[in-house]
Protein backbone atom coordinates (compact mmCIF):
# COMPACT_ATOMS: atom_id res chain seq x y z
CA UNK A 1 0.00 0.00 0.00
CA UNK A 2 2.79 2.42 0.91
CA UNK A 3 4.68 1.62 -2.30
CA UNK A 4 1.53 2.35 -4.34
CA UNK A 5 1.01 5.68 -2.56
CA UNK A 6 4.66 6.56 -3.12
CA UNK A 7 4.30 5.95 -6.87
CA UNK A 8 1.12 8.04 -7.01
CA UNK A 9 2.74 10.87 -5.07
CA UNK A 10 5.73 10.84 -7.41
CA UNK A 11 3.47 11.05 -10.48
CA UNK A 12 1.45 13.93 -8.99
CA UNK A 13 4.58 15.88 -8.04
CA UNK A 14 6.05 15.37 -11.51
CA UNK A 15 2.79 16.47 -13.17
CA UNK A 16 2.57 19.59 -11.00
CA UNK A 17 6.17 20.59 -11.77
CA UNK A 18 5.79 20.03 -15.52
CA UNK A 19 2.47 21.88 -15.59
CA UNK A 20 3.89 24.85 -13.67
CA UNK A 21 6.88 25.15 -16.02
CA UNK A 22 4.72 24.92 -19.13
CA UNK A 23 2.28 27.45 -17.62
CA UNK A 24 5.14 29.90 -16.97
CA UNK A 25 6.58 29.50 -20.47
CA UNK A 26 3.20 30.19 -22.09
CA UNK A 27 2.76 33.27 -19.90
CA UNK A 28 6.22 34.61 -20.77
CA UNK A 29 5.66 34.09 -24.49
CA UNK A 30 2.23 35.76 -24.43
CA UNK A 31 3.62 38.71 -22.47
CA UNK A 32 6.52 39.07 -24.91
CA UNK A 33 4.04 39.04 -27.80
CA UNK A 34 2.24 42.10 -26.42
CA UNK A 35 -0.40 40.49 -24.18
CA UNK A 36 0.03 42.18 -20.81
CA UNK A 37 -1.77 41.95 -17.48
CA UNK A 38 -4.43 39.29 -16.95
CA UNK A 39 -4.43 38.43 -20.66
CA UNK A 40 -0.94 36.97 -20.43
CA UNK A 41 -2.12 34.68 -17.60
CA UNK A 42 -5.24 33.61 -19.50
CA UNK A 43 -3.27 32.15 -22.43
CA UNK A 44 -1.73 29.18 -20.56
CA UNK A 45 -5.10 28.42 -18.97
CA UNK A 46 -6.73 28.34 -22.41
CA UNK A 47 -4.05 26.08 -23.90
CA UNK A 48 -4.09 23.60 -20.99
CA UNK A 49 -7.90 23.42 -20.86
CA UNK A 50 -8.11 22.70 -24.59
CA UNK A 51 -5.45 20.02 -24.19
CA UNK A 52 -7.33 18.26 -21.36
CA UNK A 53 -10.77 18.57 -23.03
CA UNK A 54 -9.51 17.12 -26.31
CA UNK A 55 -7.82 14.21 -24.50
CA UNK A 56 -10.94 13.32 -22.51
CA UNK A 57 -13.20 13.48 -25.59
CA UNK A 58 -10.75 11.37 -27.59
CA UNK A 59 -10.72 8.69 -24.90
CA UNK A 60 -14.53 8.63 -24.72
CA UNK A 61 -14.85 8.06 -28.46
CA UNK A 62 -12.18 5.36 -28.44
CA UNK A 63 -13.96 3.47 -25.64
CA UNK A 64 -17.20 3.69 -27.64
CA UNK A 65 -15.44 2.28 -30.73
CA UNK A 66 -15.92 5.46 -32.78
CA UNK A 67 -13.52 7.58 -34.81
CA UNK A 68 -11.71 10.22 -32.75
CA UNK A 69 -10.09 12.23 -35.55
CA UNK A 70 -11.56 15.60 -34.52
CA UNK A 71 -10.54 15.49 -30.82
CA UNK A 72 -7.13 14.13 -31.82
CA UNK A 73 -6.61 17.11 -34.14
CA UNK A 74 -7.41 19.62 -31.38
CA UNK A 75 -5.21 17.70 -28.94
CA UNK A 76 -2.28 18.04 -31.36
CA UNK A 77 -3.01 21.76 -31.87
CA UNK A 78 -2.96 22.44 -28.11
CA UNK A 79 0.12 20.24 -27.67
CA UNK A 80 1.91 22.15 -30.45
CA UNK A 81 1.04 25.47 -28.77
CA UNK A 82 2.36 24.29 -25.40
CA UNK A 83 5.47 22.65 -26.84
CA UNK A 84 6.16 25.64 -29.08
CA UNK A 85 6.08 28.03 -26.12
CA UNK A 86 8.49 25.80 -24.17
CA UNK A 87 10.94 25.68 -27.08
CA UNK A 88 10.61 29.40 -27.88
CA UNK A 89 11.52 30.43 -24.34
CA UNK A 90 14.60 28.17 -24.25
CA UNK A 91 16.84 30.91 -25.67
CA UNK A 92 16.12 30.25 -29.35
CA UNK A 93 13.88 33.31 -29.56
CA UNK A 94 14.62 36.87 -28.52
CA UNK A 95 11.69 37.73 -26.25
CA UNK A 96 12.58 41.43 -26.49
CA UNK A 97 12.07 41.38 -30.27
CA UNK A 98 9.27 38.90 -31.07
CA UNK A 99 8.62 38.45 -34.83
CA UNK A 100 5.37 39.67 -36.33
CA UNK A 101 4.10 36.19 -37.28
CA UNK A 102 4.37 35.08 -33.65
CA UNK A 103 2.47 38.15 -32.46
CA UNK A 104 -0.28 37.35 -34.97
CA UNK A 105 -0.40 33.70 -33.84
CA UNK A 106 -0.68 34.64 -30.16
CA UNK A 107 -3.34 37.27 -30.91
CA UNK A 108 -5.40 34.76 -32.95
CA UNK A 109 -5.17 31.93 -30.41
CA UNK A 110 -8.37 32.87 -28.47
CA UNK A 111 -10.50 32.45 -31.59
CA UNK A 112 -8.86 29.10 -32.37
CA UNK A 113 -9.31 27.84 -28.81
CA UNK A 114 -12.93 29.01 -28.69
CA UNK A 115 -13.73 27.25 -31.96
CA UNK A 116 -12.08 24.00 -30.86
CA UNK A 117 -13.69 24.06 -27.43
CA UNK A 118 -17.13 24.66 -28.95
CA UNK A 119 -16.77 21.70 -31.31
CA UNK A 120 -15.64 19.43 -28.46
CA UNK A 121 -18.43 20.56 -26.12
CA UNK A 122 -21.28 20.24 -28.66
CA UNK A 123 -20.20 16.98 -30.29
CA UNK A 124 -22.97 14.31 -30.03
CA UNK A 125 -22.47 11.96 -27.10
CA UNK A 126 -23.42 8.36 -27.95
CA UNK A 127 -24.35 6.30 -24.86
CA UNK A 128 -22.47 3.07 -24.51
CA UNK A 129 -24.82 0.13 -24.99
CA UNK A 130 -24.10 -2.68 -22.52
CA UNK A 131 -23.57 -6.07 -24.06
CA UNK A 132 -26.46 -8.52 -23.70
CA UNK A 133 -25.70 -11.45 -21.40
CA UNK A 134 -25.06 -14.78 -23.05
CA UNK A 135 -27.89 -17.34 -22.70
CA UNK A 136 -27.30 -19.81 -19.89
CA UNK A 137 -27.52 -23.56 -20.16
CA UNK A 138 -30.93 -23.53 -18.45
CA UNK A 139 -32.43 -21.41 -21.27
CA UNK A 140 -31.26 -23.86 -23.98
CA UNK A 141 -33.96 -26.45 -24.73
CA UNK A 142 -32.77 -30.03 -24.38
CA UNK A 143 -33.25 -32.42 -27.26
CA UNK A 144 -35.81 -35.17 -26.53
CA UNK A 145 -34.20 -38.58 -26.14
CA UNK A 146 -35.60 -41.61 -27.88
CA UNK A 147 -37.31 -44.05 -25.49
CA UNK A 148 -36.15 -47.60 -26.20
CA UNK A 149 -38.86 -50.15 -26.90
CA UNK A 150 -39.55 -52.75 -24.19
CA UNK A 151 -39.32 -55.61 -26.69
CA UNK A 152 -37.10 -55.72 -29.77
CA UNK A 153 -38.64 -56.26 -33.16
CA UNK A 154 -37.42 -59.92 -33.56
CA UNK A 155 -38.88 -60.82 -30.16
CA UNK A 156 -42.20 -59.23 -31.05
CA UNK A 157 -42.39 -61.30 -34.21
CA UNK A 158 -41.62 -64.50 -32.26
CA UNK A 159 -44.26 -63.96 -29.54
CA UNK A 160 -47.98 -64.37 -30.20
CA UNK A 161 -50.00 -61.23 -30.60
CA UNK A 162 -51.98 -61.88 -27.35
CA UNK A 163 -48.81 -62.07 -25.20
CA UNK A 164 -47.38 -58.75 -26.32
CA UNK A 165 -48.20 -56.02 -23.86
CA UNK A 166 -48.23 -52.78 -25.77
CA UNK A 167 -47.93 -50.83 -22.50
CA UNK A 168 -49.13 -47.27 -22.00
CA UNK A 169 -49.01 -44.99 -24.96
CA UNK A 170 -46.09 -42.53 -24.81
CA UNK A 171 -47.17 -39.06 -23.79
CA UNK A 172 -46.45 -36.33 -26.31
CA UNK A 173 -43.48 -34.24 -25.28
CA UNK A 174 -44.37 -30.58 -24.98
CA UNK A 175 -42.10 -28.30 -26.90
CA UNK A 176 -40.16 -25.95 -24.61
CA UNK A 177 -41.40 -22.37 -24.69
CA UNK A 178 -38.56 -20.00 -25.56
CA UNK A 179 -37.73 -17.77 -22.63
CA UNK A 180 -37.75 -14.08 -23.51
CA UNK A 181 -34.38 -12.35 -23.29
CA UNK A 182 -33.96 -10.50 -19.99
CA UNK A 183 -34.00 -6.72 -20.05
CA UNK A 184 -30.53 -5.20 -20.14
CA UNK A 185 -29.78 -2.80 -17.30
CA UNK A 186 -29.40 0.79 -18.50
CA UNK A 187 -26.89 3.30 -17.10
CA UNK A 188 -28.38 5.81 -14.61
CA UNK A 189 -27.87 8.74 -17.00
CA UNK A 190 -29.72 6.88 -19.76
CA UNK A 191 -32.55 5.93 -17.35
CA UNK A 192 -33.03 9.61 -16.46
CA UNK A 193 -33.16 10.47 -20.17
CA UNK A 194 -35.77 7.75 -20.83
CA UNK A 195 -38.00 8.98 -18.00
CA UNK A 196 -37.64 12.60 -19.10
CA UNK A 197 -38.80 11.73 -22.63
CA UNK A 198 -41.71 9.71 -21.22
CA UNK A 199 -42.82 12.58 -18.98
CA UNK A 200 -42.55 15.01 -21.89
CA UNK A 201 -44.70 12.78 -24.11
CA UNK A 202 -47.30 12.27 -21.33
CA UNK A 203 -47.55 16.01 -20.61
CA UNK A 204 -47.88 16.83 -24.32
CA UNK A 205 -50.30 14.13 -25.50
CA UNK A 206 -51.86 12.88 -22.27
CA UNK A 207 -51.00 9.29 -23.17
CA UNK A 208 -48.16 7.02 -21.98
CA UNK A 209 -45.08 6.99 -24.16
CA UNK A 210 -44.44 4.07 -26.51
CA UNK A 211 -41.22 2.25 -25.44
CA UNK A 212 -40.24 1.67 -29.07
CA UNK A 213 -40.67 5.39 -29.89
CA UNK A 214 -38.57 6.39 -26.86
CA UNK A 215 -35.91 3.86 -27.86
CA UNK A 216 -35.81 5.28 -31.41
CA UNK A 217 -35.43 8.86 -30.13
CA UNK A 218 -32.44 7.82 -28.04
CA UNK A 219 -30.80 6.08 -31.01
CA UNK A 220 -30.71 2.66 -29.31
CA UNK A 221 -30.94 -0.68 -31.19
CA UNK A 222 -34.31 -2.51 -31.34
CA UNK A 223 -33.02 -5.10 -28.86
CA UNK A 224 -33.08 -2.41 -26.14
CA UNK A 225 -36.89 -1.86 -26.33
CA UNK A 226 -37.51 -4.20 -23.38
CA UNK A 227 -34.94 -2.36 -21.30
CA UNK A 228 -36.55 0.99 -22.10
CA UNK A 229 -40.03 -0.35 -21.30
CA UNK A 230 -38.82 -1.55 -17.89
CA UNK A 231 -38.14 2.05 -16.85
CA UNK A 232 -41.34 3.66 -18.16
Amino acid sequence: MRAHLARVDAVIVQAVIAGALSFAHLHDLAEAAGQSGWKAWAYPVSVDLLLVAAWRRMRQLQRAGQAAGGPRLWFLVALAASLGANVATAGLLDLDDVPAWLRVTVAGWPAIAFFGGTLLAHAPHTPETPAAPAPSAADTPAEPRAVPSAVDRPDREALPASSIDPGPAPKPTAEPVPTPAPAVALPPALVDRVRALADEHRSTTGHPADPDAVRARLGLPPSMTASVAAHL
